[in-house]
């Protein structure tokens, strides 16, 4: 399940010059930033900074009034969702987006059932390659996604009777399913204990360092932001207003200013620490 590997010293995703706007309100201003192949790239800032917006253009739900999304070259600016999930583009939701009556299994196989060849009727009389290709497609849930995020032992339980932590894990492994080349991941811990946000944090890390995933996330947990991500991206009223590395994001007065109101780095790396240290 190794992703392909982008152009070589090209960026797997680049915004270019973004803006957006409903009516009179301006969500996005001249949004530029880029995500490497193979990285965490953290999308961040205060509420109503942009980011869900930003979110929605990239996935394609939201078509800006200016500026482009460049995909592996390729401008994806003007592409629906169904094109850009067929391109290697798959996301999970801040509220979770799950069938509740449904397995952890079946939920995670329907990530995969909108690519596959067989036709309806083939799929509902169950012979010949509609029964190969369900057998693939379980055997490559079974033994790697499941496996993968150490979810065996919920596998035939309906998403209802999980703990909101598993339904969180459950809805990254219907990503998976989707083979992507980027993942997008909006809040993946949020609302969880420090319990799971540890282990979520462990199975991000992993999807990039085994799967070799593109990944891109917003999350407001800035101590785990700050410790998993390659580069972060910090947007406030809908413009960039810092970009880099963790520590230097961190050391960044505008970023301090945005948070606390204060220009104050010190602070808010005494806020990060206390954050980490109560949960």
């Amino acid at each position: 399940m190794q992703a392909r590997a982008g152009a070589q010293g090209a960026a797997r995703l680049k915004v270019e010059g973004l803006s957006l706007s409903f009516g009179g309100l301006k969500a996005l201003r001249d949004v530029s930033f880029e995500v490497e192949p193979g990285s965490i790239t953290a999308l961040i800032g205060p509420n109503g900074a942009g980011k869900t917006s930003m979110f929605n253009c990239i996935s394609g739900f939201y078509k800006p009034q200016a500026g482009r999304i460049v995909y592996d070259g390729a401008d994806v600016t003007r592409t629906h969702p169904p094109e850009r999930a067929k391109m290697g583009f798959a996301r999970t939701f801040q509220n979770i987006a799950l069938f509740r009556g449904m397995t952890v299994l079946d939920n995670i196989k329907l990530g995969r059932h909108a690519y596959m060849k067989t036709n309806l009727l083939q799929a509902l009389a169950y012979w010949g390659p509609a029964a190969r290709e369900e057998m693939e497609l379980r055997a490559e849930v079974e033994q790697r996604i499941i496996d993968f995020l150490e979810i065996n032992h919920i596998r035939n339980m309906p998403v209802a009777a999980l703990s909101y932590g598993l339904q969180k894990r459950v809805e990254l492994a219907r990503a998976l399913a989707m083979r992507p080349r980027i993942l997008l991941l909006d809040e993946p811990v949020a609302g969880m204990n420090r319990e799971e946000t540890e282990d979520m944090a462990r199975f991000i890390l992993d999807v990039k360092e085994e799967w070799g995933t593109t990944i891109l996330m917003v999350e407001h947990d800035m101590s785990m932001v700050m410790d998993i991500s390659d580069h972060v991206v910090v947007l406030n009223f809908g413009e960039v207003i810092s970009s880099g590395l963790p520590h230097e994001v961190q050391a960044d007065p505008h970023v301090a200013e945005a948070y606390l109101g204060s220009g104050d780095p010190a602070a808010l790396m005494a806020r990060l620490k206390a954050e980490a240290g109560a949960a």
